[in-house]
């Protein structure tokens, strides 16, 4: 499977095909049985001793928002969006702030910067964790089913700033069962079942004419919801 820079690659199937475990080997959260990972210039093959620097480096260039927000409860939203940035680019504390209010206002949230993440909204702790990830100025992010949680109005919110990320060129790829977004914003669609990539190519293509019988399947039971 290969992701274009600039692209957005839509990530498709039946629950426990393995969507969200590609995710987690792509930032080695899972450590690949075989096969290999490369971001850029940096790549990891399964089976190799992986150096710490080379850990943080393919987590500094892929940042992965999931479904439960993971944010730290104990701090604010501005601390959530700026420790990070001190830990692993080691900028100044003033600088991290700086970086996460103007990332904050971006979306909407820059009011909601002294509360903590339990004072906020499903659809605001979410926009806080895809803005905790842009802050460390990610090559490509990664999205595991990012408004499942959410109710169907809420998550058009954090819909709307995965567009606005998708608009700016930002490499992307997203695992979703939210059609009409995909249809929207994807470059490239790819199909899983049990555990493989069974189709995959131009989104309105596959959608229109899908070619495996998983697909015919998968298509048939979301679009008919």
């Amino acid at each position: 499977m290969t992701v274009e820079p600039g692209s957005v690659t839509a990530l498709i199937g039946p629950s426990g095909s393995g969507k969200s475990t590609l995710l987690r080997c792509v930032n080695l959260l899972e450590t690949p049985d075989s096969g290999s990972v490369s971001v850029g210039d940096l790549t990891i093959t399964a089976g190799d001793s992986v150096h710490a620097a080379d850990l943080l480096s393919l987590r500094r260039r892929v940042g992965m928002v999931f479904q439960s927000f993971n944010l730290f409860p104990h701090f604010t939203v501005l601390r959530n969006v700026a420790f990070p940035q001190e830990r692993i680019l080691g900028r100044s504390r003033a600088e991290a702030e700086e970086r996460a209010m103007t990332l904050l206002g971006r979306v909407g949230l820059a009011d909601k910067a002294q509360q903590h993440p339990a004072r906020c909204s499903g659809g605001q702790q979410q926009r806080i964790a895809i803005v905790r990830a842009l802050a460390l100025e990610p090559q490509a992010m990664l999205f595991d089913e990012p408004t499942s949680a959410l109710d169907p109005e809420v998550g058009i919110e954090v819909l709307a700033v995965m567009r606005e990320l998708a608009d700016s060129g930002m490499t992307m790829i997203v695992v979703t069962h939210e059609m009409q977004f995909a249809r929207d914003v994807s470059d490239h669609l790819v199909v899983m079942a049990d555990g493989y990539i069974v189709e995959e190519g131009d989104l309105r293509a596959i959608m229109s004419d899908p070619q495996h019988e998983r697909t015919k399947r998968f298509l048939s039971a979301v679009l008919e919801r």
